[in-house]
């Protein structure tokens, strides 16, 4: 019995000295994982090293993910769906379910546009494989109308911003925090959200690589940051004001955002796969993927545990 605990806890030094060695190089949009994390605490004692990397949006991240440039990050479900569909080595270990309200298409306050009906044959700024691309796609489809019916102008947020300012475009179909940026600092109306239309998930995604080689220090990061996000939703002020102060926006607009968002981190399950499945089945339908992709293949169930031993009851 002795030789056994010796063993055991030979095994186990071992195991921590060599989740000490990794460093986890996690790609975040907009501080958002890194904030709610801080503003929980769950950062204090990570037994491994975090290289932060910040992107403006999912496309460059995932590039990332493909160059091997970092190991995991948050992505929506759209972007994630045309880099598996493309080939990229990634697969989704958690999900993140939210309220589709802040997945928005935007008018400047005095547009006289007053319903996505109103766009037709009128130009629609976003990003290209985007959840906001998604979101034009879904409330095409919904009204029986096809691509030709209105104008997309792919732009990165960055530009799609300087479009919708300059009025070069018609409207804007964004993510947060940018649609919460537009309606509390510019006063934007948003005229159709995803809500009803979308399955509203994002991923934490890895390479498989990462997966095999960094396994611990990957279920211990979404295991804290299932707690950080189960922390959140009874501590919004607090979040909004790390977050804000960390990207350097007035509180208000976190503040918007989170209240309605509700985020929360859950497991891979059968609801999370059958949504997955619509997202793809949609952008076989558009013809913007050309063979259809089956959920079950990108997706990985295998972090279940780590993420509902810190998401709680």
């Amino acid at each position: 019995m002795t030789r056994v605990l010796l063993a055991a806890s030979l095994l186990l030094a071992l195991t921590v000295s060599a989740v000490a060695q990794v460093t986890l190089r996690v790609g975040d949009q907009k501080g958002n994982a890194r904030a709610v994390m801080e503003a929980a605490g769950v950062l204090k004692d990570v037994p491994y090293t975090i290289a932060w990397k910040e992107f403006v949006a999912a496309a460059p991240l995932l590039e990332a993910v493909s160059a091997g440039a970092i190991d995991t990050g948050l992505v929506g479900d759209a972007p994630f769906t045309f880099a598996a569909a493309s080939g990229v080595p990634v697969k989704a270990i958690a999900a993140i379910r939210q309220t589709q309200e802040g997945l928005a298409v935007l008018v400047p306050e005095n547009s006289p546009i007053k319903s996505f009906d109103d766009l037709k044959g009128r130009k629609i700024a976003t990003g290209r494989g985007s959840i906001g691309h998604q979101l034009v796609l879904a409330a095409l489809e919904s009204r029986g109308w096809t691509a030709s019916d209105i104008q997309l102008v792919f732009l990165p947020p960055s530009d799609a911003k300087v479009a919708y300012t300059q009025g070069s475009v018609d409207a804007w179909s964004t993510w947060e925090p940018y649609v919460s940026q537009e309606e509390v600092l510019f006063q934007s109306r948003r005229i159709i959200t995803g809500e009803g239309l979308t399955p509203g998930l994002s991923f934490q995604v890895a390479t498989p690589a990462a997966i095999k080689d960094n396994r611990a220090a990957l279920e211990d990061f979404v295991q804290r940051l299932a707690a950080a996000r189960a922390w959140s939703l009874g501590n919004i002020e607090s979040y909004a004001e790390t977050w804000g102060r960390l990207m350097n926006i007035p509180s208000a607009v976190p503040l918007n955002w989170l209240k309605r968002a509700q985020v929360r981190i859950v497991p891979v399950d059968d609801t999370v796969v059958a949504d997955e499945q619509k997202t793809i089945d949609l952008y076989t339908r558009t013809g913007l993927i050309k063979e259809r992709l089956d959920a079950a293949a990108v997706l990985d169930r295998s972090f279940t545990a780590a993420i509902t031993k810190g998401a709680g009851p």
